[in-house]
């Protein structure tokens, strides 16, 4: 504003002179102009650092970069928990078969099958569905607290038959022997048979010169046979004992 200031009062005063010289034809003094003509003074000194304006307005989003270089490749980050368990596969083939294992203890005795439970008034009579020898049918019978049958008189011979018939045998053991002495016939625990005999016709007779042991048949009727045959027996219990 100043430089122009300055121009128009120039202008103004020597268009003034011109106009009154060529009016009057004389000298006319000339008036300094009223406005002051400022001349710029030397360049000061730089002025001290000013304190660090506001922050300006976030300037628009500039287009994007180009893309860096490939970082460097991270550390291997620790187990991530177990996803759910998936849905089951495919039935796969069936492999080849393995080397046979070790053999393992022996398992317990099985537990023979029992044909139920007949009663007398002093007697308790099971009979085993399990065929064994008469030695081991005796021992069998002593392990439980008994002994094979020893029928002593009608009444238990009729118990014992009619056991064995409803259990559809058509012959079984029971504790009578001649093992000690041939042809002198004992019950199993030694006893002398002095009261009580059920013998089929012809029997005792020893056939094979091996028969010390003695079976009944379903009819109740006794008859010598081998001891080493296998066959169903039955044992007795005291009921007192029982």
């Amino acid at each position: 504003m100043g430089g122009e200031k300055l121009v128009a009062c120039l202008l103004v005063t020597m268009l003034s002179l011109t106009l009154m010289r060529s009016v009057y034809g004389q000298h006319m003094p000339e008036e300094p102009c009223s406005v002051q003509i400022l001349v710029p003074g030397l360049k000061g000194e730089a002025g001290e650092k000013g304190e660090k304006g506001a922050p300006g307005r976030p300037g628009k989003i500039g287009p994007p970069g180009e893309p860096g270089l490939p970082g460097v490749k991270g550390e291997k980050g620790s187990p991530g928990r177990y996803g759910k368990m998936g849905p089951s596969g495919l039935k796969g083939l069936k492999g080849d078969m393995g080397d046979p294992g070790p053999k393992g203890p022996d398992g317990e005795p099985g537990v023979p099958s029992v044909a139920g439970i007949k009663e007398t008034d002093s007697k308790v009579y099971l009979l085993v569905k399990e065929e064994k020898r008469y030695r081991d049918a005796e021992v069998f019978c002593q392990g439980r607290g008994g002994h094979l049958a020893m029928p002593k008189d009608a009444a238990a011979n009729r118990a014992i038959a009619g056991y064995v018939t409803e259990a559809g045998l058509s012959r079984v053991y029971i504790g009578i022997n001649d093992l000690e002495r041939e042809g002198h016939f004992v019950y199993v625990e030694r006893s002398p048979m002095t009261t009580f005999s059920k013998w089929r016709e012809g029997e005792p007779n020893n056939a094979y010169d091996n028969e010390d042991c003695v079976e009944m048949v379903s009819s109740g009727e006794w008859i010598d046979v081998a001891c080493h045959l296998t066959m169903y027996f039955v044992c007795e219990f005291d009921k007192d004992a029982v």
